[in-house]
Order: structure tokens, then C-alpha cells, then sequence
């Protein structure tokens, strides 16, 4: 069995299901662990040689490659395989090779909500580098799944486009994305009045590839997507998401509420320091953001070793530049425990944490 995280594969997020060791407690319809992790555990071995393994033109680098590198978090120890693909052929090789040798995988893209472990992962992590961009015709945009998000909704706004204005401060991929439906909630900037804006809403298809090795194309119709939830999630046999086509309509005002977005995005979050975005979903039906919660709860610049909640936005979580995986598990654990206590609000986490060792034993659909 494998862990397939299409996180263009983020949140990123790598079946799309998160498995569910022992050591976990499921929530929603993410997995987070509310123990500590293995601290007592051998670490992935780390050499300072670099090992690589060739293998149908890709190469698999061994024991080195430092997930810190791969998060925008910068925590996490070493993978026990590390590979880049760059095409849609080389991901179904890269992901035939862990087949072949029964090995777990996770695809990710720019790790922008992935927490991993210090011990690092004992499995193969699969950079998606599928970064094209084709125009089909004006105001329709197929992108590959490691394409940056931001940048084509810049790109688009840029050429007269309305719908991704809203993807130019999110960082990621189109893949990780259109796998969380990613968005923007509503806002009033000035006189302009913007709704929640979500991925979901100007996808058109989303082509992916299985564990079996068969590439697909589905259909708009043929997708459900929610608040940061999309049915790739609950896709027994995705291996990963390809590419996806969006349809966008003309407007000559995009890129101008474009730039009021941005404008209040750097007012309103710490875009400087290192962080996964917003941690916490906002709780359904409740009129009150994960934000709000937290910040009421008096925990604005609480910190525990290395991580600290955010003292410009309350839902980000922040790297001072030493912290482990455990400052921040333990930070995550603090914020949830302190909300429920004085509301009543179990929150729950965007960001996935990526356990070191894996339970083939004890996995759940």
C-alpha cells in the first residue's frame, strides 16, 4: 500500500486520504497527531555523501535531501528518497519505481502546508516540477500541477482576466490548489465587495494520474468541491493531479482589485517570516474566524521553543528560525486546546502533518 499526497501536488496534501496510524486521531477528513511524535526514534539516515540511484532517466537521490528545504516552514529532517519530475511521464515512472519496490511516496509541490518531521521521512518525496502553461484560447488557462499558483493568477489578471485574483497572494501550486480548493474569503476593500473566491469556482478539468498507472480527465461535472475540500481528497486511486484547465471571464477591473488584494494581504499577514498560510480551517456556520478565535484567546504571539503564533494574523504560525516539529505539534495542540476551552470551538488544521514512519498494518480508508 502507499501514501499518495497530490500536492501538485500542498498542501498541501499527499490514497488522497490521510492514513491513520495509531499514534493518530482522525479529524475531519485530515489526520493530525495529538501525541508527541516519535522523539525516541532513529532518525532517517543522513550521509554526507550524496547517494543517487538512476533509474528510466530519473535520478533518486538517497539520505539526503532536507525536507526544511522543501516547506515553507523549513522544518523537517531527511527523506530516505528524494526525486524531481518535470513531466507527466517522468511522475508515472517516479511513482512505478515506489511500486516496484514497495516504496511509500508523497508528491508535494511547494510544501506550503506541509509540516514534516525532524526525523525526516522514511519513504520517497516526489518534487513535481510539471510547470507549463498553455493557453487553449482567450480566458482559458491549462497549467501543469507544479506550475505557481500565484503566478498565474497574476499572469491572468495581468491579460485581462477575472477569477484567480484572489491566487496571487497563495502561495503553492496549481496542483496543491485545485486538490484543496484553495481561496480567499470574502472581503469589503474600499467600495469593492469581494465573495469567497475558491479554485473550485473556474475549474473546468483537472487531469490526474492513478495508482494504476492510467492517466484521466474529469470534468468539471464530474468534481464535488467545498470549503477547502475537493473530491480528490476522498480518491481511493489518485496518485497525483496533473494538470488542471481554468475557464476566466474578461474584465477590465481584475488586476486593480488584484492589487487592493495584495495591498491588504501584506497589511494583514506576516508575508515575511516563514510560515504554512493559515493553520486552522475557519469553523463553519459560526459568523467568527480561526483567526478571531484565536486572537480572543489571547494567544498572539505565544510561542513555544521555535514556533510562535503570529502577531500580525493570529492563524499563522511561525518559524523564529529554530523550531522543530515538535515546538510546532505542540503549538498547534496549545492553540486547539486553549479555543475549545474558552468557546467551545474544536478547530481544525489545514496543514498536514507527515508522520516518519508509517504503520502498513494498522491503515484505514
Amino acid at each position: 500500500m502507499e501514501i499518495n499526497f497530490p500536492f501538485s501536488a500542498s498542501r498541501q496534501n499527499p490514497s488522497l486520504m490521510l492514513p491513520t496510524p495509531p499514534t493518530f486521531t482522525k479529524m475531519a477528513s485530515m489526520a493530525f497527531p495529538v501525541v508527541q511524535s516519535p522523539r525516541n526514534s532513529t532518525p532517517i539516515s543522513s550521509s554526507n555523501k550524496e547517494q543517487t540511484q538512476n533509474w528510466n532517466a530519473l535520478k533518486f537521490v538517497r539520505g539526503k535531501k532536507l525536507l526544511k528545504d522543501l516547506s515553507t516552514w523549513g522544518i523537517g529532517g531527511p527523506c530516505n528518497y528524494f526525486v524531481q519530475v518535470f513531466h507527466q511521464t517522468h511522475l508515472l515512472s517516479a511513482i512505478r519505481y515506489c511500486r516496484e519496490f514497495s516504496i511509500p511516496y508523497v508528491v508535494i509541490g511547494k510544501g506550503s502546508n506541509c509540516l514534516f518531521d525532524d526525523l525526516g521521512f522514511d519513504g520517497c518525496v516526489i518534487l513535481n516540477q510539471i510547470d507549463f502553461l498553455e493557453r487553449m484560447e482567450p480566458g482559458v488557462y491549462r497549467a501543469g500541477s507544479g506550475f505557481r499558483f500565484n503566478h498565474l493568477g497574476s499572469l491572468s489578471c495581468n491579460e485581462g482576466f477575472t477569477g484567480l485574483e484572489f491566487a496571487a497572494g497563495i502561495p503553492g501550486t496549481v496542483g496543491g490548489a485545485t486538490y484543496m480548493n484553495a481561496g480567499a474569503n470574502g472581503q469589503k476593500l474600499k467600495r469593492i465587495i469581494l465573495f469567497l473566491k475558491e479554485t473550485a469556482n473556474v475549474i473546468e478539468s483537472v487531469d490526474i494520474v492513478t495508482t494504476e498507472g492510467n492517466f484521466r480527465t474529469l470534468n468539471r461535472i464530474d468534481l464535488t468541491f467545498g470549503y477547502r475540500s475537493s473530491s480528490f481528497q476522498d480518491m481511493g486511486n489518485l496518485a497525483a493531479i496533473v494538470a488542471a484547465t481554468f475557464r476566466l471571464e474578461r474584465s477590465g477591473s481584475a488586476k486593480k482589485r488584484q492589487q487592493e488584494l495584495l495591498k491588504r494581504r501584506r497589511a494583514t499577514q506576516p508575508v515575511n517570516e516563514r510560515s504554512a498560510g493559515s493553520v486552522f480551517r475557519n469553523p463553519v456556520n459560526l459568523g467568527v474566524s480561526a483567526a478571531e478565535l484565536i486572537d480572543k484567546a489571547g494567544l498572539k504571539g505565544c510561542s513555544i521553543g521555535g514556533a510562535m503564533v503570529s502577531n500580525i494574523h493570529a492563524n499563522f504560525l511561525v518559524n523564529n528560525g529554530a523550531s522543530t516539529s515538535q515546538d510546532m505539534l505542540n503549538l498547534i495542540a496549545l492553540v486547539k486546546d486553549k479555543v475549545d476551552s474558552k468557546f467551545g470551538v474544536e478547530l481544525e488544521e489545514e496543514v498536514l502533518y507527515f508522520h516518519p514512519y508509517w504503520n502498513y498494518a494498522n491503515w484505514e480508508r
